[in-house]
């Protein structure tokens, strides 16, 4: 089934439309980073939801331990993203295992929290290879395959502070604002070959690492939430939840849109 444009003539196809648009049942999801903090809860939603996941990370043993917590619909691959000459090999891999991959999460990054007169070019570029050049590599490979088939979700991992001015992070906001603007491009270029590609932004979430990082500067914990109208932070299944939306037939006509999923803070005063 179609459904006709009024004003242009053009169809967006269906795709076989499941009866629960917000299932995302028969799908198979690469989430990179899914071992811990907000990727892990990316995984638990989509396979609560239907999917089969695989994760990614550098640590087995954390790996191994989600993967056991998740459940029978969650597999593992050790690999370090910042191998860009492991990329291919990776998602030849996945797909040699378990079929064509449906959803690609790119959750993995990292952050580095410094004045930016005292961040050195090695630190900067650390961050952009992580958080952006490995990025694009992964989807490259990804949407190769998914653009071929005419179906397929890629979903970034954008930031508060693409949104706005955050001390001490410079290098990870510069990487962030970037992927904003290749999830525009990725989505003009291949979202009329069937893949949507969008980002989630998260505001103040709460995991053990910004629990830690938030308790030694109480100054900048007071003040993210005084600028958050929900007066809470937020909990990594709001996240997991978004990104199951946006990967899910629900949000078939969503693409190149960076969704804050932020509890107001990016509106806030």
């Amino acid at each position: 089934m179609e459904h006709q444009s009024h004003t242009t003539g053009a169809t967006v196809a269906d795709h076989s439309q499941p009866a629960n648009v917000f299932s995302l049942e028969g799908k198979l999801a690469l989430i990179t980073g899914g071992g811990t903090g907000i990727g892990l809860e990316i995984a638990r939603c989509m396979t609560e939801a239907g999917a089969t996941v695989v994760i990614t990370g550098r640590r087995e043993e954390v790996l191994r331990d989600a993967v056991e917590n998740l459940g029978e619909s969650a597999q593992y691959i050790v690999n370090d993203i910042t191998d860009l000459s492991s990329i291919d090999g990776l998602v030849a891999q996945i797909e040699a295992a378990h079929g064509p991959l449906d959803i690609l999460v790119n959750n993995a990054g990292i952050n580095l929290k410094k004045p930016a007169l005292e961040v050195t070019d090695e630190e900067f570029s650390r961050i952009l290879h992580t958080n952006l050049h490995s990025v694009f590599a992964l989807t490259r490979a990804c949407a190769a395959r998914m653009v071929a088939r005419k179906k397929g979700v890629i979903l970034m991992i954008s930031s508060m502070a693409a949104y706005y001015g955050i001390d001490r992070v410079v290098a990870y906001a510069a990487s962030k604002s970037a992927v904003e603007g290749m999830v525009k491009v990725l989505a003009s270029e291949f979202s009329g070959h069937g893949v949507r590609v969008n980002a989630i932004a998260p505001g103040f979430i709460e995991t053990e690492m910004s629990r830690k990082a938030m308790n030694s500067d109480p100054d900048r914990r007071d003040r993210a939430m005084r600028r958050t109208p929900m007066g809470a932070f937020g909990q990594p299944a709001d996240i997991g939840h978004a990104a199951v939306f946006l990967a899910s037939p629900a949000a078939r006509y969503i693409t190149g849109v960076s969704l804050p999923v932020d509890g107001g803070n990016s509106i806030g005063f």
